[in-house]
């Protein structure tokens, strides 16, 4: 695989979708990751860990779907984005390393929903959205806790969707971007930089990948 990034269409059942590849020199995992209901692949975080985890030897797939390649401005309904999740894993899979199963948001949600039945190796589930802001009754952690394999959550302090510390106990790990919206922006009053919330997170996520080989190391 060239070391550029590259473009690829995926026809699926919802769509065409587009995979903006990322490669690492010698990858040892892809880690394919999409966006949110309400915006695309430049959001912070997906940028920030297509920048750092090729040096650690994950090839990063920044994944479009659909509705969005279509130009169209509001996400269709969770079983529409499983199904062009689903259409896309073949491509995933295709440089033949494990994939981590990966997203933001509602992104996220897809990750977790389809990780088992795809055989994903993990799940990376970025600004997890736990309920609607305000509405925690309305609570999503049956998705999570349903992964069915090692998980991920990287959360911002004051998410709206859901603060860290609303999050019930299970089988997933949680690291906290200190300060972080739904988005991980972070106010000027509280003294932290985006660059430093995105050195949290790209952080948290490399040192989390890296412990996923050691867990599948014999001894």
């Amino acid at each position: 695989m060239s070391r550029q990034p590259r473009t690829q269409n995926v026809t699926t059942d919802a769509g065409e979708a587009r995979i903006t590849w990322v490669p690492a020199p010698a990858p040892r995992l892809v880690l394919a990751v999409s966006h949110g209901a309400g915006g695309g692949i430049e959001a912070r975080d997906l940028k920030a860990l297509a920048a750092a985890l090729p040096g650690h030897g994950v090839t990063v797939a920044l994944v479009e779907q659909p509705w969005r390649v279509a130009g169209r401005k509001v996400a269709p309904a969770p079983k529409t984005l499983d199904t062009g999740w689903r259409g896309l894993w073949p491509a995933l899979a295709a440089p033949g390393v494990p994939v981590v199963s990966g997203g933001r948001s509602a992104g996220a949600r897809v990750a977790c929903r389809t990780a088992s039945e795809l055989g994903a190796a993990a799940v990376l589930a970025l600004s997890f959205p736990l309920h609607p802001p305000g509405r925690p009754e309305k609570s999503r952690a049956d998705e999570l806790l349903g992964a069915g394999v090692p998980t991920l959550v990287v959360q911002g302090g004051n998410d709206p969707f859901g603060r860290p510390d609303e999050f019930p106990p299970g089988p997933y790990e949680l690291a906290e971007v200190p300060h972080g919206d739904h988005g991980f922006a972070v106010p000027k009053r509280s003294g932290a930089t985006e660059e430093q919330s995105m050195r949290v997170l790209t952080d948290a996520v490399a040192g989390w990948i890296a412990s996923l080989g050691r867990a599948d190391r014999p001894g």
